[in-house]
């Protein structure tokens, strides 16, 4: 069974109704991003950034995954799917796929200031001075400006042995995990679905999809599933 990875990042999102991370003013949901996605943030006022990812995960609970996740949960049915997300949020999950890769964290956890221990809250709202059970403040499962990115190595070792990659809902332009997209094999296909991606980046290994995620990805899914089943 050949192996698809699928990189989604924020437009997936967008289409069921979640703010991009960064929009083209550098704000997330009228914040600057560095005021509420930053450690130094979190230091200077944490309160605020505490109240933002309650927001965010308030607003999670309500939208729905769209066409696209489950077009990508469909691909589990012919090949080894493995999906690599920016996104922090759980439409992923949600849709139905099994194999999920969080490179900048989740909203639905929680982790220890103390040590890498997480906590599932859900769509709850954390208290700020909530601490663990071993002592340490909570804080978002985050991975904001400035810290690592500590599931990119493993998420370097999927794409690396991926005979399909995928990439829909990101500009290819925050990195790390921009960088994914070179540690692919030279024989790899690779589709990039994006409405506004310029035609004249095709290549012999890669497709650009100028649609957005809920209407390319059931079509490609569907092509992908009948080209395995013949």
């Amino acid at each position: 069974m050949k192996n698809v990875v699928v990189l989604s990042g924020a437009g997936m999102s967008a289409e069921s109704g979640l703010k991009t991370f960064r929009d083209s003013d550098g704000l997330w949901e009228g914040y600057d991003v560095m005021e509420v996605a930053s450690y130094d943030g979190w230091m200077k006022n944490p309160e605020l950034v505490n109240s933002f990812y309650n927001d965010r995960r308030s607003q999670l609970s309500i939208v729905e995954p769209n066409a696209g996740h489950f077009a990508i949960k469909d691909l589990e049915e012919a090949y080894n799917t493995t999906v690599i997300t920016q996104n922090v949020d759980d439409l992923h999950e949600r849709a139905g796929s099994k194999n999920i890769i969080h490179l900048h964290g989740e909203l639905t956890k929680l982790r220890s200031s103390k040590n890498n221990d997480l906590y599932e809250i859900g769509y709850q709202k954390l208290k700020y001075g909530s601490l663990c059970p071993k002592g340490g403040l909570l804080r978002p499962h985050i991975v904001w400006f400035g810290e690592l990115v500590p599931m990119m190595e493993r998420a370097v070792e999927m794409v690396k042995s991926a005979h399909i990659l995928i990439v829909v809902g990101t500009s290819l332009e925050v990195y790390p995990a921009a960088s994914l997209i070179d540690f692919v094999q030279t024989n790899t296909e690779i589709y990039l679905i994006d409405p506004n991606r310029h035609q004249d980046m095709e290549s012999n290994k890669l497709t650009v999809i100028k649609n957005t995620a809920a209407k390319a990805l059931p079509q490609l899914v569907n092509r992908l599933i009948n080209l395995c089943n013949h």
